[in-house]
């Protein structure tokens, strides 16, 4: 098996962007270039919703969190902030659907990121990353199953890391406060794969956050460089091999339990998904482990 994972393991995916990810329309329909995460910080907070196929969930989810965004901003008018809505390939109206919030907002606030083709949640969620401005970068879910405002115990949650070794830290929100009462709902089946998920990655990979899955992780923009960069799975697992290259980075990390509802609607295939998140967090483990993997910062282009 280790022959095999070294063997087969590409050893980067690509970074590149196609020519026309280069860009977004602002709220007057005009092309603008993407900025990069290389560039100095210039807003407080960058929000990355990684959207396929979401023009039913995502205004909920829009309207929620703009309505927060907006009210701190008027207690604070230091407080800034963007939301890129990274519409992966969608078969659907996601992007016209972002597109409204944009136009009533305004491009500095609302901007949406459309990709050529779907990329996975991870690599969406990377080209959101690597196109922010803000100092902190929050993972959001475009089905807005995590209450937004439990953004602050996240930011909490980051807060108390500090000191920060080279700027660097993650808040992960977290489910595993509410893991009884969703087994209760589920079937044996479903808990029994739930179950060997976790296990699987508290074996393999990641032994010190009991919620890898949860999709609200705040990091530090220096954190969110170094990790993103490095990521090399695209798909459901990549969370988890964010945070074990977290771990091998040395980066801090906090656990915070949050608000979360299920969200109807999920992209998720129980048995399918969960076997090739599996066969994923094998492969981390044995690929970084045999050195087909390396811990390496790359840069966007």
């Amino acid at each position: 098996i280790c022959m095999i994972a070294y063997v087969t393991a590409v050893k980067m995916p690509t970074l590149h962007r196609h020519e026309e990810e280069k860009f977004f329309v602002d709220a007057e329909g005009r092309k603008e270039p993407v900025p990069s995460i290389h560039d100095p910080s210039t807003k407080e907070l960058s929000v990355v919703v990684p959207s396929y196929n979401e023009e039913d969930r995502l205004p909920l989810m829009m309207d929620e969190a703009l309505d927060y965004l907006e009210k701190r901003q008027k207690r604070d008018p230091s407080f800034t902030y963007e939301v890129i809505v990274v519409d992966d390939g969608s078969k659907d109206q996601t992007t016209k659907v972002a597109m409204k919030y944009c136009k009533k907002y305004g491009s500095d606030k609302v901007r949406v990121l459309s990709l050529v083709k779907n990329r996975g949640k991870g690599g969406a969620v990377r080209m959101g990353v690597f196109s922010s401005r803000g100092e902190k970068i929050l993972m959001a879910d475009a089905d807005g199953a995590t209450k937004f405002a439990d953004i602050e115990k996240v930011e909490e949650g980051l807060k108390n890391l500090q000191p920060w070794p080279n700027q660097m830290a993650i808040s992960c929100g977290s489910r595993a406060h509410l893991e009884k009462d969703s087994i209760a709902k589920r079937s044996y089946f479903r808990t029994l794969l739930m179950y060997g998920f976790h296990f699987l990655v508290w074996f393999l990979c990641v032994k010190e956050i009991r919620d890898t899955q949860c999709g609200f992780k705040l990091l530090t923009r220096e954190a969110a460089l170094q990790t993103f960069s490095t990521l090399h799975i695209e798909r459901w697992a990549f969370d988890v091999e964010l945070l074990y290259i977290a771990q091998r980075l040395r980066i801090p990390i906090a656990e915070v339990a949050v608000n979360w509802t299920e969200i109807e609607g999920s992209k998720l295939v129980p048995f399918w998904s969960w076997l090739q998140m599996g066969r994923d967090l094998l492969f981390i483990r044995l690929r970084y482990m045999t050195g087909a993997w390396q811990l390496e910062t790359r840069k966007c282009n």
